[in-house]
């Protein structure tokens, strides 16, 4: 689909970000980023789900070519108030200090990169406390300031920080 990521590990090359994050998981399970509890477990797939597969391909540049440039900025902000709508609703039932509980999960993967889009885009954060407040303990940590997206080699220099 020449999109990425795409990750080149142990002889493979493995593109979509949930499936790169869920081999490391099983190849290199320190830290853990999905619970051992099933529950918990399934909570983390379904915020990861909802980001990854509701939210963040609605406003990928190729949906946003086809929608026009003059139509950009209020699309996106739809997509992503929507997607955040239904997102804060579940984390205000599985929130601790991050998205599930206490430990760093897969969900927060994929969560810091969608609040910084929304950010880009210049999404109200202020009806989404919950993600709000998750986003900014998960700042915090190095692992999450250094990966930040503002921060990538690829970023144009307008969203670097």
């Amino acid at each position: 689909m020449q999109q990425v990521p795409a990750l080149k590990i142990d002889g493979i090359t493995i593109g979509q970000s949930l499936a790169i994050i869920e081999y490391l998981e099983e190849t290199r399970p320190t830290p853990r980023l999905l619970p051992q509890d099933p529950k918990r477990r399934a909570q983390v797939r379904v915020i990861s789900d909802v980001i990854a597969s509701g939210i963040q391909p609605l406003q990928n540049l190729s949906v946003l070519k086809q929608v026009g440039q003059e139509n950009q900025l209020t699309w996106a902000q739809k997509v992503m108030r929507s997607g955040f709508n239904a997102l804060e609703q579940i984390l205000r039932s599985t929130a601790g200090k991050y998205c599930v509980g206490d430990e760093v999960s897969m969900a927060d993967l994929c969560l810091v990169p969608q609040v910084a889009n929304a950010e880009r885009f210049k999404v109200d954060l202020t009806p989404y406390p919950t993600i709000s407040r998750i986003n900014k303990t998960l700042l915090a940590l190095e692992a999450f300031q250094v990966s930040h997206p503002c921060r990538q080699p690829d970023t144009p220099p307008e969203l670097r920080a």
